[in-house]
């Protein structure tokens, strides 16, 4: 394989009166409505939404007949390699809504020395902000422009804020961020100096959810948090398009992907069903594989169980803040995913997380966030278990710069004044 380049939104009357602007002259969209991901009951499209009547998140659909006819595969060679090069299969109808702050194509670089012949690193943290989660808040933020919303509130682990807090203040919307009071302080501080109000918040992400739920009626915020509105996911799908765009429309036997809420893995295999169907790939699928920390590993266990939820993660701690999510909304889809196309969940020590990133550093040159190392470590595990194979083609998803993480500390030092033993130093 080669590249070629847990808290509901109550449905209330203002989810059903703001109607989406009509298409302008020559444009168009391909989105006929969003359905339920538990009941597939059907809501109309243009109009602001939460979670579905049945408090599920819900899902974008498309007349992807018609879209197969409009847009075809040699067109994207024409268009700038960013994530709006698939803008038929994206919801935002009017192009004046895109909300952009160069959302980048990513690279797909493939390692020689990490342990099997075609292991390749998807290095997310080119995009905007670091971090994937520009994918997914650049699309919410375009749709909540598009929708006629102008403050917007999330609970985050970090980089999840870090990115609404830079696309609400592209589009001059006011964002409020809550954080967990040990997020890394360059989260906090990016957070505040791109012009969001931010606060500290002694718990977890799920409380800081709960202050973002609690407060949509006297703050009169939308929610954003994750899968509580239904285009992160269309901005996650994304990844997926533009993995099987580098690998020249053939799929890889296995995607490693770190997972806390999900919403890239449920993403990536909506993607592939809706590539499938209008006829640019086949119906091979890779394993997905989700990818936790042992110290929160609520879909790991909900996986081993058989069970199709996942239980609330008691004391829930890891390095990995990213993935530190002791109950996920779309927990439900993140197992469908997994088990649909053969894959499986696995998590990961911090010890070896941290192990893992020193070693890609050192063997690859390649600084990866701690979510990142473990899916690193996740496929060093899964290689010893045989469940992976090093013939198996593989994408390890680094999804943030390790930029914005600590590093070990650099104490060794030189006086100019004096003789260098140059010896010394090999």
């Amino acid at each position: 394989m080669q590249p070629i380049c847990q808290l509901e939104v109550e449905p209330s009357a203002t989810d059903d009166n703001r109607a989406m602007k009509p298409p302008e002259a020559g444009q168009s969209t391909f989105v006929t409505h969003l359905e339920c991901s538990k009941t597939g009951e059907r809501h109309e499209a243009g109009q602001v939404h939460g979670l579905s009547r049945a408090g599920a998140p819900l899902l974008v659909r498309y007349d992807l007949g018609a879209l197969s006819e409009t847009l075809k595969i040699a067109d994207l060679a024409m268009r700038p390699p960013d994530i709006w090069r698939y803008r038929e299969m994206l919801p935002v109808r009017n192009p004046e809504n895109i909300v952009s702050l160069g959302e980048t194509m990513t690279p797909l670089l493939h390692t020689s020395r990490l342990g099997g012949k075609n292991v390749f690193i998807k290095d997310e943290g080119r995009l905007p902000t670091g971090s994937f989660k520009a994918r997914g808040l650049c699309m919410a933020v375009s749709m909540a422009k598009e929708l006629g919303l102008s403050r917007l509130a999330i609970p985050t682990n970090g980089n999840a804020g870090a990115a609404m807090a830079a696309y609400a203040r592209r589009a001059g919307m006011e964002a409020f961020v809550f954080c967990p009071d040990d997020t890394p302080e360059i989260n906090m501080r990016e957070i505040a100096l791109q012009g969001a109000k931010v606060w500290r918040v002694n718990g977890l992400i799920t409380d800081c959810g709960k202050i973002v739920r609690q407060g949509i009626n006297p703050a009169g915020w939308f929610d954003a948090s994750t899968l509580k509105e239904p285009y992160r996911i269309e901005g996650k799908k994304t990844m997926g398009l533009e993995l099987a765009e580098q690998l020249g429309w053939q799929l890889p036997d296995a995607i490693f992907y770190p997972t806390g809420g999900g919403t890239g893995l449920i993403g990536m295999v909506k993607a592939f069903d809706e590539l499938e169907e209008i006829g640019w790939i086949g119906s091979k699928r890779p394993r997905m594989i989700a990818v936790q920390a042992s110290g929160c590993a609520p879909i790991v266990k909900a996986f081993e169980s058989g069970a199709d939820h996942a239980e609330f993660w008691e004391d829930a701690r890891t390095v990995a803040a990213g993935i530190r999510v002791p109950a996920a909304m779309g927990d439900f889809l993140i197992l469908e995913g997994i088990r649909k196309t053969g894959g499986f969940a696995t998590a990961v020590d911090d010890s070896a997380i941290d192990d893992a990133r020193r070693q890609v550093a050192n063997l690859e040159g390649i600084l990866l966030c701690p979510e990142g190392a473990a899916t690193y470590a996740a496929y060093l595990k899964e290689l010893k278990k045989g469940r992976i194979t090093r013939k198996d083609s593989v994408i390890l998803f680094n999804c943030a710069t390790g930029l914005k993480y600590p590093m070990p500390a650099v104490d060794d030092s030189l006086d100019h004044n004096q003789p260098v033993d140059y010896q010394a130093l090999i």
